[in-house]
């Protein structure tokens, strides 16, 4: 059970922070550090510790008065954001992983931004950070955040369509949570942040920050990487079907059907559970296949089979090449190591556009043996017609 304080919400509090915590007794300090440095509104810091017993509670009790401390027993990330909003006061609040922190200025860029009532979301990039804080020189995420009123358009291609930043990234107005808070806890033990990503925007405007306003640490430490693409696509398969239907019974409230039908032709999700289905029917499932999907699905075993980053060195993704004959050159080298056919799935579809010389390449001296929507692949031990390659 939770441990959460009786409190009055209204006593003047602008900008609740509420730190999400399990384990994480080597950053956490760090956060609370930010959360506790924010200049401008009046910002009180919600800790929530879900049930860790690494010794981070003796870490968080030296605070004293200046964090409000929710401790309860592990049910995951969910679980611990529902707390620590049950336990918050301020209209707009921040949720922080304990592994994360905020620039001093981001409580009060954010608060400023929050300008109209229709307003559910504030977000912002966020820059990179390794396991000892310092700068990677990335921001995620990459391109330009949506901004407004972005109903319509949602309406019309569905959920995942849009890029957001990770839990740290946005603020959120108190009236938009109080309307589709508790996130389901049986669902998300991680991820939480994604339900209310995908569904903010169903339900009123966003506002975007252009400059980064807190930092994203990347560490191994409850990394995903380690679990297949196909369990992260279950996954992520589970969590859609949770956000859908409750974007689904917001619209029909006002009137408005969902096409779910459409909706699903354009997920990503269900997008690259059909992609695995093409790669799994490529020939030589025996022999390694050289993948091009830029270290969005991860090396290793995909679809039954080894798969090799395409820049690749020491078994990890390299980079996009930077030129034709780099490329040429390093898919050369990878067949004669043993690699008997290169895949493309369709967000990098734009090289064979780009890197012409290449593209060129492939058609010439080998057996095309997929050609979806979804996947583009080469037989790189057949040419064309079916001579040698």
């Amino acid at each position: 059970m939770s441990e959460v304080p009786v409190m009055n919400r209204k006593n003047g509090v602008d900008v609740s922070i509420v730190i999400d915590h399990y384990e994480q007794g080597d950053y956490v300090k760090t956060a609370i550090a930010s959360a506790l440095a924010q200049a401008g509104p009046r910002c009180e810091v919600v800790v929530v510790d879900d049930g860790s017993r690494d010794g981070s509670r003796e870490v968080i009790e030296r605070y004293g008065t200046a964090v409000v401390p929710v401790w309860k027993e592990n049910g995951g990330q969910a679980s611990a954001l529902n707390a620590g909003f049950a336990a918050s006061r301020g209209e707009v609040v921040l949720f922080l992983d304990a592994d994360d922190a905020l620039l001093p200025d981001a409580a009060e860029r954010a608060l400023a931004c929050f300008d109209s009532p229709d307003v559910v979301k504030v977000h912002w990039p966020m820059n990179v950070i390794d396991e000892s804080g310092a700068p990677t020189g990335e921001t995620i995420p990459g391109g330009v955040l949506p901004e407004g009123d972005r109903r319509d358009a949602l309406i019309e291609a569905g959920p995942t369509t849009e890029i957001a930043p990770p839990t740290s990234g946005n603020a959120w107005s108190r009236r938009f949570l109080e309307r589709v808070l508790p996130i389901p806890e049986d669902v998300y033990r991680t991820s939480a942040d994604k339900h209310l990503l995908e569904v903010a925007p169903f339900c009123g405007e966003l506002r975007r920050v252009d400059e980064p306003l807190s930092l994203y640490r990347r560490h191994g430490a409850g990394s995903q990487v380690s679990r297949s693409v196909e369990e992260r696509l279950a996954n992520e398969l589970r969590y859609y079907a949770c956000y859908v239907e409750v974007i689904e019974k917001r619209l029909a409230e006002e009137g408005i059907r969902a096409d779910r039908d459409r909706w699903v032709l354009n997920s990503w999700w269900h997008r690259q559970a059909a992609a695995l289905e093409d790669l799994a029917a490529l020939p030589h499932a025996e022999s390694p296949l050289v993948l091009v999907e830029e270290a969005a699905w991860g090396a290793g075993t995909v679809a039954g089979r080894t798969v090799l980053p395409f820049l690749e060195r020491d078994g990890a993704f390299w980079g996009s090449p930077p030129d034709d004959a780099t490329a040429i050159a390093e898919l050369e080298r990878m067949r004669n190591a043993g690699a008997a056919g290169i895949a493309f799935v369709w967000s990098t579809f734009w090289w064979l556009d780009h890197y012409r010389g290449f593209r060129e390449h492939l058609e010439s001296r080998y057996a095309r043996t997929c050609a979806s929507d979804r996947v583009l692949a080469f037989d790189l031990t057949r040419g064309p017609e079916g001579s040698r390659g």
